[in-house]
């Protein structure tokens, strides 16, 4: 009978991430047939596994973030003197049309991180959560959330090119998936993609003879940026989901 850690198992369950499994499982908070489980547990499929009350509670307190990040600003970490996206996530900034209902809180800085990132130079929505579920979700190995940009471009486009936006590409050695890339006025293409390599939509564009020079992005999955003003964000509603 196969075996996996409990923590891998209770992510494939959706019920969260592993690194959130390991620190419920740390606490007492996950039961394998009737016994409280122990970190680094393994289990098989007929193993009856229970999550408490406690941490379904952690889990409904855990926020997720939408901000319309501007230029000069990094997703993730501070790299070369600029700073994190997260820093303006702050009561000033948010935004007044939010219809969450949620009231801000120094708790949702903690552990917030971004799930999928945008470069310094491209704006747009990006998505900040503390919840493992949400960014396994985004940009787990399986995704199938879409991502859609609008991206500004000069150079001349063949049809031969457009066609190798929309399938035939590599980037590192592997085909890219089949994305879905079309004209939206004569000098902006929009793209949606189901994967995020690094700066994938640049790579893309110089290899059929184009240098992107404006990137937004407006939609992940079901969520769109929307009126989101540039630079201020708002709380995903309980009712909003990415798919």
């Amino acid at each position: 009978m196969e075996t996996v850690r409990l923590s891998k198992r209770l992510a494939e369950m959706g019920v969260c991430s592993r690194r959130e499994a390991d620190v419920y499982i740390e606490k007492g908070w996950v039961k394998v047939n009737g016994e409280v489980a122990v970190l680094g547990q393994k289990v098989g499929p007929d193993d009856q596994i229970v999550v408490t009350k406690q941490a379904l509670a952690a889990q409904a307190q855990r926020v997720t973030i939408l901000l319309n990040k501007p230029v000069g600003y990094v997703s993730g970490q501070a790299e070369d003197g600029y700073q994190p996206a997260v820093v303006l996530i702050r009561p000033e900034t948010h935004w007044s049309g939010d219809s969450s209902n949620t009231r801000f809180s120094r708790d949702h800085l903690k552990g917030l991180a971004p799930a999928g990132r945008l470069d310094i130079d491209s704006v747009g929505l990006l998505v900040l959560t503390q919840d493992g579920r949400v960014a396994k979700e985004i940009i787990g190995e399986n995704s199938e959330v879409e991502k859609e940009y609008l991206v500004r471009v000069e150079g001349e486009l063949s049809a031969e090119g457009l066609r190798l936006l929309n399938h035939g590409l590599s980037l590192d050695g592997e085909a890219l998936q089949p994305a879905k890339v079309w004209w939206q006025n004569q000098d902006q293409l929009r793209f949606i993609l189901r994967e995020g390599k690094k700066r994938q939509i640049r790579r893309m564009c110089e290899l059929v003879g184009l240098r992107v020079v404006g990137l937004k992005r407006i939609r992940i999955g079901n969520i769109m940026l929307g009126d989101l003003p540039t630079g201020q964000w708002r709380y995903l509603s309980a009712d909003e989901g990415f798919r």
